[in-house]
C-alpha cells in the first residue's frame, strides 16, 4: 500500500472552502431567530448522533434525523421521506453541536429544492448558552 499523497490534488477544495460555499447559499439564523421561526411552525431538525445528544442535551420538540439519512428523509420526491417533508417550502432549521455540519446539511437540503432550509449559528451549544429551552443537559 502506498503512502497517502501530501500535495492537494488539482481541483480539490478544503473543508473551509466547502463550508464557505455552503454558507454563501443559506441564510443562517441565531438561536433566538430560530426559536422565533419554530414558534411560527418551522421544524428544528437535530442531526447530532444519539450519543452526542445524550452528552450535550436536546431541544424539546426537535425532530431527530441523523446526518447520514437527512436528504432521504426530507426530499419530497423520496419514498423514504418523513411525514414532515410536506414539500419544497417546508421551513427546516438544522441543528448540530457547533454549527458546522449543520451548514453543510442545510445546503444539501437547499440543493434538493428546500429553499427555506437553514441552520443555527453556533449550533446546540449556542442555543443552550442563549438560555433557550433544553433537556438532559449536564
Amino acid at each position: 500500500m502506498s503512502a497517502p499523497a501530501r500535495a492537494r490534488p488539482r481541483g480539490a477544495r478544503t473543508i473551509d472552502d466547502l463550508l464557505a460555499e455552503a454558507r454563501s447559499r443559506i441564510v443562517r439564523v441565531s438561536p433566538h431567530e430560530a426559536a422565533a421561526r419554530i414558534a411560527d411552525g418551522a421544524l428544528l431538525v437535530d442531526i447530532r448522533p444519539a450519543a452526542q445528544r445524550l452528552r450535550e442535551g436536546e431541544v424539546p420538540g426537535s425532530l431527530f434525523v441523523e446526518r447520514n439519512v437527512l436528504e432521504w428523509r426530507f426530499d419530497p420526491a423520496s419514498d423514504a421521506r418523513l411525514p414532515q417533508a410536506t414539500g419544497y417550502g417546508v421551513d427546516v432549521i438544522v441543528l448540530c453541536s457547533e454549527g458546522y455540519t449543520s451548514s453543510l446539511a442545510a445546503d444539501a437540503l437547499r440543493s434538493l429544492g428546500l429553499h427555506r432550509a437553514t441552520d443555527v449559528v453556533g449550533g446546540f451549544l449556542a442555543w443552550s448558552a442563549a438560555g433557550l429551552p433544553t433537556t438532559g443537559t449536564p
